[in-house]
């Protein structure tokens, strides 16, 4: 089954993992999954991720969630561009989530990255989600 939104696939099966309080969760993988979840284990959001083939030519990935006294890590997790609705948003226009508490994850011509890491590199891109 083909899905129209891949990401929001990814960011459901984490959120519904944390609700459910299961250590880890799968998705089928891709570069744009990969790139968010490099960006989430870099900001301590989650333990880790693995690729894992299933099959020839068919890959999962595992995602590790991550838990802080018993409470998910992730409190919020949210898409802000859709496939419907595109948003893109210069480094100075990009608001702080939660005043600085929490980040965006931006998909940017330098790569995947966090709005901190894109007001470093001073590069703005697609709001792909919000996370706190």
């Amino acid at each position: 089954m083909a899905l129209s939104d891949p990401l929001g696939d990814l960011l459901t099966r984490i959120r519904n993992g944390q609700r459910a309080r299961k250590n880890s969760v799968n998705a089928p993988a891709s570069n744009l999954r990969v790139g968010v979840l490099d960006v989430l284990q870099r900001e301590g959001y989650i333990r880790g991720y693995e690729r894992v083939d299933v099959r020839a030519g068919v890959a999962e990935l595992r995602v590790e969630l991550k838990y802080h006294e018993g409470e998910p890590v992730i409190r919020e997790i949210a898409r802000v561009s859709t496939p419907g609705r595109r948003v893109y948003s210069k480094i100075k226009d990009l608001p702080k989530v939660y005043n600085g508490l929490g980040i965006s994850i931006l998909s940017t011509p330098r790569g995947v990255m966090s709005d901190h890491e894109a007001r470093q590199a001073n590069v703005g891109g697609e709001v792909l989600c919000r996370v706190f």
